[in-house]
């Protein structure tokens, strides 16, 4: 299916940093819950299933790519308020999405 351009504009990609990473077993699949900053947006609350890659220690404080403006959404006991952004290799492996360089949370992707 071919996105228009007026349709991706409407996503909201931004920069956030990791604040708090904790266990999820309530998840169905392997998860951390995790607690975002982004700036003027305020802390997001999401989910990632990004345990077979990263340990919880080396996530405090690194930047990721999330969108923001999807509704929220149940997951197992966690209200899910952003979508945290990553690659899926072929064993779902989740290599997060990263800027580049330190950018200031909130920062829009475009």
């Amino acid at each position: 299916m071919e996105l228009s351009w007026s349709d991706f504009e409407k996503v909201e990609m931004r920069v956030g940093t990791i604040l708090t990473v904790g266990d999820f077993p309530a998840a169905r699949n392997p998860s951390y819950q995790l607690q975002i900053d982004f700036g003027p947006l305020g802390v997001k609350k999401s989910s990632a299933q990004i345990t077979k890659r990263y340990e919880k220690k080396q996530l405090v404080g690194k930047q990721v790519i999330a969108v923001v403006n999807f509704p929220k959404k149940q997951i197992a006991n966690l209200m899910s308020e952003c979508l945290v952004l990553g690659i899926v290799g072929d064993d779902s492996d989740v290599i997060l999405l990263q800027p580049g360089a330190n950018a200031k949370n909130g920062d829009r992707v475009g």
